[in-house]
């Protein structure tokens, strides 16, 4: 029982954070459409129009995200087509997730996790089209150097910290524009500018350094998610299980106390960063060997800034970070087709994103709206029940 509680606790305010966030999404999506305020005249009407445009652009959003049954024949598995893409898109989100949750479980704040998992696929794609190794071996070799690259460039900021005591904000955001701008140069020299092409666009990586599809030829899902999840239990048994994982936290809660009792905080804060670095850069690795393929300009895309939001909405929780990063995968997955079948504009997708931190980070607001009791089940709290 007490497990239930506790398990619930988790989750309760996300989801609850998350509905009030449709809610409000769908109060813009019918206000934003001329056909429902056409109908204003009448109010039975205008609320059903309201009702039927919101709902219209939400189912839209599922069968872009986990199901679309227009694909679905003649095979009932080709219609998780879009479940598919939600996964590619979740894999990077949830390793990116983990690399910002670790450090802030620590007392760090990682902005850096874009350039993280820039030098990550740098380095997957430098081993995965530069050599010629056996299968296996080579996508090994790939997410190995991914992770060395990325870990040192985290570890870097982690050992400026312990050193001079250079923050961690400031260090990496600046970082991030080095990433980004070494990606570039690298991308315009001859060694990374593909054969007959002028673009800023690297050779695609090797067959035998791609990540196996899970589900056959026609879905992008890959081995990717497996990775990821595999990396969030990993970090859940460092932070829950490990002497280390006790280390990083007691830091996180009180450096100075962690200090007298013998804990050396340097160690951690360049330990940390480094796993953290290694994590994001681990985000990198899946998304060049498990879906893109060629490293491009635009190879980090906003993955590491959305990392903040993951982690943020995950309660830097790893169990969290992973649903946060499923919802968000999912988000960019269905908005595509939201915008495609309903004419709603994509930025609504950021603005449902926005909505749901903004309630994450208003916890009280969302009690008060529904009304939630608490009880305290050790040093958690959780729901009592609804207060009618």
């Amino acid at each position: 029982m007490k497990f239930v509680r506790k398990a619930f606790a988790a989750i309760a305010l996300p989801g609850l954070a998350f509905f009030s966030a449709l809610f409000v999404s769908g109060l813009l999506i019918a206000f934003s459409d001329p056909n429902v305020l056409k109908q204003a005249h009448s109010p039975l009407k205008f609320i059903g129009s309201a009702f039927a445009a919101a709902g219209k652009a939400y189912l839209a959003l599922f069968e872009g995200a986990i199901y679309d049954p227009n694909l679905a024949h003649p095979n009932f598995f080709d219609g998780f087509y879009p479940l598919s893409e939600t996964l590619v898109s979740a894999a990077p989100l949830i390793l990116t997730g983990l690399s910002v949750a670790l450090a802030f479980r620590a007392g760090l704040f990682n902005i850096g996790a874009q350039g993280q998992f820039i030098f990550g696929a740098i380095g997957a794609s430098v081993i995965g089209f530069k050599t010629t190794m056996p299968i296996g071996i080579h996508v090994i070799a790939a997410i190995v150097t991914a992770m060395v690259f990325a870990g040192l460039w985290g570890g870097f900021v982690g050992l400026l910290k312990a050193k001079t005591g250079a923050h961690e904000v400031i260090v990496t955001i600046m970082l991030n524009y080095v990433a980004s701008y070494f990606l570039l140069w690298l991308l315009s020299t001859t060694p990374f500018l593909r054969k007959g092409r002028q673009d800023p666009i690297a050779p695609p990586v090797k067959e035998s350094a791609r990540l196996p599809h899970l589900a056959g030829p026609n879905l992008r899902v890959n081995l990717g998610i497996i990775i990821a999840l595999a990396a969030a239990a990993g970090v859940w048994w460092l932070l829950n299980r490990s002497t280390w994982g006790f280390r990083f936290r007691a830091v996180g809660a009180n450096a100075d106390a962690a200090r007298t009792a013998g804990i050396s905080v340097p160690v951690v804060t360049t330990l940390v960063m480094a796993i953290a670095g290694a994590l994001a850069g681990l985000g990198g690795a899946v998304q060049i060997l498990g879906s893109e393929y060629a490293l491009t300009a635009g190879a980090g895309g906003t993955f590491g800034f959305d990392a903040i939001t993951v982690a943020l909405l995950g309660r830097a929780n790893p169990v969290g970070t992973v649903f946060a990063a499923l919802l968000f995968g999912g988000l960019r997955a269905g908005g595509l087709t939201m915008q495609a079948n309903t004419d709603t504009p994509i930025d609504l997708i950021l603005v449902i994103q926005a909505l749901v931190v903004l309630f994450i980070a208003a916890p009280e607001l969302v009690k008060a709206v529904f009304r939630i009791k608490q009880l305290k089940v050790g040093s958690t709290v959780v729901s009592k029940g609804w207060n009618g």
